[in-house]
């Protein structure tokens, strides 16, 4: 059994660093994948994890296994193909270290994930099953994607989405906006970014857009805004956060540590198995400081899973913050 199981892409993040002598750029391997991402988070911070998914059987795919394994993460679920590739994605940073991406994914293995290759067993008994929209752009894994959360939620699983919206990887924004929309009627816990909030629900009013997807579902939505801070909204209460200020290096990872992090502390005060998702407002500043910690110590290294903090450089890091 489980804490939380994740379904969806693991793939390499080329980074930038620095240049050779002849003044070409040079690029360092990093593990990658939002929901990879999210569930090595957890598990650095105590949950027992596991991922399902698919590489393929190179030197890429061998070292993502390594990584997530490395991270505390259960692979019984990866399937490491001979038939297709890894997934691979340079990242470009600008100044202020936001990235834009270019995909190498023609069929590649994460998205040649089929229904009968999923282990049921993996799901049984977790508490919550977390996916994203990437793992959704394209078929095999579309349906292999729907058809774990249905089994997730027919084997009492509390449902976590975060679409990770990449354009580049839908065939238009109207066809992204109807698959991650129905998503989003099928999950209990929702993180958007604000692109995401715009895309859905056409406004970037936070109390009016929270509100629309609230409608549809979710028993908690909450919004990262990057520097700008994250904002949450439950059935009785919401709040908007400031970031902390940090020297931003790389944001890859950012969202993916606050989400591993937030269903950390939702499993550790045990109001999972109720499924009511309820807590005083204390309760949720002390979540969301965390968190939003978590993600800004993110962006201070490169990568994501390697730049991802422990609890004990969280803590050390808010106390004064809050002090101040």
């Amino acid at each position: 059994m489980f804490d939380i199981v994740a379904i969806g892409e693991a793939l390499i993040d080329f980074a930038p660093s620095g240049r050779n002598e002849m003044g070409n750029p040079l690029y360092c391997q990093n593990p990658g994948g939002a929901p990879a991402n999210v569930l090595a988070m957890a598990s650095i911070l105590g949950s027992k994890t596991s991922f399902i998914g698919k590489v393929g059987d190179d030197s890429f795919g061998h070292f993502l296994k390594k990584a997530i394994e490395n991270a505390g993460v259960d692979t019984k679920g990866l399937i490491v193909s001979r038939k297709q590739n890894t997934t691979l994605a340079f990242v470009s940073l600008s100044e202020t270290g936001d990235r834009s991406f270019s995909f190498y994914r023609d069929r590649t293995a994460d998205v040649m994930l089929e229904e009968k290759e999923i282990d049921e067993s993996i799901l049984k008994g977790t508490k919550i099953f977390h996916f994203g929209s990437v793992s959704m752009t394209a078929e095999p894994s579309l349906s292999a994607t729907l058809y774990a959360v249905k089994k997730a939620k027919e084997y009492g699983s509390t449902i976590s989405f975060d679409p990770n919206y990449r354009p580049l990887l839908w065939k238009c924004r109207e066809e992204a906006k109807e698959i991650i929309t129905k998503a989003v009627g099928m999950c209990d816990i929702l993180k958007v970014s604000d692109e995401e909030l715009l895309l859905i629900t056409d406004t970037s009013d936070l109390r009016k857009g929270s509100e629309i997807l609230k409608s549809m579902g979710p028993k908690i939505v909450i919004v990262t805004m990057g520097e700008n801070g994250s904002y949450i909204r439950t059935d009785d209460y919401e709040k908007k956060y400031d970031a902390y200020k940090v020297p931003v290096v790389d944001t890859t990872g950012a969202g993916d540590a606050f989400v591993g992090a937030f269903l950390n502390s939702l499993l550790k005060l045990d109001i999972i198995t109720e499924k009511t998702l309820s807590l005083q407002p204390s309760a949720w500043d002390d979540i969301m400081r965390f968190c939003n910690a978590a993600g800004s110590l993110t962006t201070t290294q490169k990568g994501a899973i390697p730049a991802m903090p422990g609890k004990e450089k969280i803590d050390s890091f808010i106390k004064p913050n809050i002090e101040d």
